[in-house]
C-alpha cells in the first residue's frame, strides 16, 4: 500500500494553502508551514516517491559519502551526483581571491582532474560525513589540563598547539550499542557541531536522527520465516516455531529511524531525504540483524521556493474527467474493446484500473541487496568496510513512477 505519495502531496497542499510568505538567504523566496512530520512504515515498500521519477542513484551516492565520512565533492561528480556542486561552487566564486572564476562547467571538471585544485575548492568543510564518522571533541581530562593556562600569554600559536583534541566515530558507536544495548535511549547520530558550524559551506538541514528498537513478538517472526508446518487446526508448537527461526538467523528485533530537519525544501530534498533515511535505516537493520520498522521525519520550517509551485501543483494533480479515462482505456486496449454505453464503460474503468487523478500513485518499489548476508555481517565487525559500499550493492526492484518535474535549485 502507498500512503507515502498521498502524505506528500498532502504537505504540499498543506504549504500552498496554509503557508507564510518569507523571504530566505538565497534571494529566491519561499512559501512556508512550521513543524510538520512524515511517518512510513517500511512493511508497506522502500519509500520513494512514485508521482515523479527520483534520482536513486544520487539518494545513493549521497549517502554511500556520508557513510564514508568523506567531505569533498570529488567523489560524488565521479559517481555522476551534483547535490552539492551548486554549493562548493558558490563557495568559490564569492572568496576574495578568486579572479576570474571558471564557468561550472570548467569548475567540475577541475574537481574531476585536478587534485589539488579539488583538495582546496572540492571541501565543503565538516559536514555530514565529517559528523557522522568523526566528530572532533575536546576530553575533559585534557581541558583540566589546559585550565588556567593563558592565551594572551601564550600565544595564539603556542595555545593552538597545545590543544590536544580526540574524534569520535557515531556511526560505530551506534552499531555497537545497537548490538549491546539495543533498548538504550541514546541511539543518537547528531551533525550540528555548534563548534565547527562556521567551517560548513553549508549548515545541516537535517541536523540528527534517532534509532529505536523493539522485540518482535515470535508471531512476527514467523511470518517473516514463512515456512513454519502447523497442525490441522492450523495452529504451530511454540518452542518449536521458536527454535526454527532461531536456526535459520530470523531478526528478534524490529528498529526504527527518526530524523530531525531544521530547513524542508519540500519539492525537490524532502523526498531525497526521505529515501536516503529510509535507505540508511534498511543498512543499518541489515547490519544488525533487525527488521526495519517505521520512517520518521520530525520537519521545522517546510517551505516551497516561490519558483516551485507549479511544479508542486503539477506533482499534487487532479481529478481526471471521464472523457481523458475513457481515452485512457480505448488508447490501452486493441479493436473491439470499443465504448458501448456509460455504464459499461465505467465497470471497465475500474475493473482494468484505469487512474482516476493524473500522476495517481504507483505501488511502492522494495529494496535489494546484491551483496551477500555475508557481507553485511563482515561490515557489523568491521566499519572499514563502509568505504567499500557501492551503489551497485543496492537494487530498487519493481520501481513505477509518472515522469521526471523538473525545478530549479536554489543555492
Amino acid at each position: 500500500m502507498n500512503n507515502l505519495d498521498k502524505t506528500y502531496t498532502d504537505l504540499l497542499k498543506d504549504i500552498l494553502e496554509n503557508g507564510t510568505r518569507k523571504g530566505d538567504r538565497t534571494g529566491t523566496g519561499t512559501i512556508s508551514v512550521f513543524g510538520r512530520q512524515i511517518r512510513h512504515k517500511m512493511s508497506d515498500g522502500f519509500p520513494l516517491l512514485t508521482t515523479k521519477k527520483m534520482y536513486m542513484k544520487g539518494i545513493i551516492t549521497e549517502l554511500i559519502w556520508f557513510l564514508r565520512g568523506d567531505t569533498s565533492i570529488e567523489y560524488l561528480l565521479k559517481n555522476d551526483c551534483n547535490i552539492w556542486t551548486g554549493d562548493a561552487y558558490k563557495n568559490y566564486c564569492n572568496d576574495k581571491n578568486t579572479v576570474g572564476p571558471l564557468t561550472m562547467a570548467q569548475f567540475i571538471e577541475e574537481i574531476k582532474t585536478n587534485d589539488e585544485f579539488a583538495k582546496k575548492w572540492g571541501d565543503l568543510g565538516p559536514v555530514y560525513g565529517k559528523q557522522w564518522r568523526d566528530w572532533t571533541y575536546l576530553t575533559r581530562e585534557q581541558k583540566e589540563d589546559i585550565d588556567g593556562i593563558d592565551e594572551l600569554i601564550c600565544g595564539a600559536d603556542m595555545w593552538d598547539s597545545i590543544r590536544y583534541y580526540r574524534t569520535f566515530d557515531q556511526i560505530a558507536n551506534l552499531i555497537h550499542d545497537l548490538k549491546t544495548n539495543p533498548d538504550s535511549r541514546r541511539l543518537m547520530v547528531n551533525a550540528w557541531n555548534v563548534g565547527e558550524l562556521d567551517s560548513m559551506v553549508l549548515p545541516p538541514c537535517h541536523y540528527g536522527f534517532q534509532i529505536y528498537t523493539r522485540e518482535l513478538s515470535l508471531e512476527e517472526r514467523v511470518s517473516i520465516l514463512g515456512d513454519i508446518q502447523t497442525n490441522d487446526n492450523g495452529y504451530y508448537e511454540h518452542s518449536y516455531a521458536k527454535l526454527k527461526c532461531d536456526e535459520h538467523n530470523v531478526p528478534t528485533r524490529a528498529i526504527s529511524l527518526m530524523w530531525n530537519q531544521r530547513s524542508v525544501d519540500t519539492f525537490l530534498g524532502l523526498p531525497f531525504n526521505i529515501a536516503s533515511y529510509g535507505l540508511l535505516l534498511e543498512i543499518i537493520a541489515k547490519v544488525v540483524n533487525m527488521v526495519p520498522d517505521e520512517l520518521i521525519g520530525n520537519l521545522g520550517d517546510v517551505h516551497l521556493y516561490s519558483n516551485h509551485v507549479e511544479q508542486a501543483t503539477e506533482q499534487i494533480g487532479r481529478e481526471l474527467t471521464k472523457e481523458e479515462r475513457k481515452k485512457l482505456y480505448e488508447n490501452e486496449f486493441t479493436p473491439g474493446m470499443e465504448v458501448k454505453d456509460d455504464e459499461w464503460l465505467e465497470s471497465k474503468l475500474v475493473t482494468r484500473n484505469i487512474p482516476k487523478r493524473t500522476r495517481e500513485p504507483y505501488p511502492l518499489p522494495k529494496l535489494g541487496f546484491n551483496k551477500s548476508s555475508g557481507f553485511f555481517r563482515e561490515l557489523s565487525d568491521d566499519l572499514s568496510l563502509l568505504n567499500h559500499l557501492d551503489i551497485s550493492d543496492f537494487m530498487v526492484e519493481n520501481y513505477q513512477s509518472h515522469s521526471t518535474i523538473k525545478a530549479p535549485l536554489s543555492n
